[in-house]
């Protein structure tokens, strides 16, 4: 899920980071949505959700312009590291498609 406020960050930033998102959720199969909030302007944020499990964030822009590689591989390298851990089973069965991209 990529967060992001309905004020205007910045529509290359906003575009970056979906696209990266998008993309990554696409190579994996997962489900990919754009969840927009009240607030004037903040970083986006991108989440992983797992079922009824809250979700966990995976990246953070910090109000800047980043590429589209930068991105993704922030979003893999987490998403590797959260399939460690026992509650993330869907991507436990993921890791090696996850360093395949990597």
């Amino acid at each position: 899920m990529v967060y992001a406020s309905n004020g205007a960050p910045s529509r290359k930033r906003l575009e970056s980071v979906k696209d990266a998102a998008k993309q990554t959720a696409q190579k994996l199969n997962l489900d990919f949505e754009v969840v927009r909030f009240d607030r004037a302007t903040s970083p986006i944020y991108v989440y992983y959700e797992e079922g009824d499990d809250e979700p966990i964030p995976l990246y953070c822009d910090e109000g800047k312009i980043s590429g589209l590689e930068e991105i993704s591989s922030k979003l893999r390298n987490m998403m590797f590291v959260l399939s460690f851990h026992p509650k993330h089973s869907a991507l436990r069965q993921m890791r090696s498609e996850l360093l395949r991209l990597s």
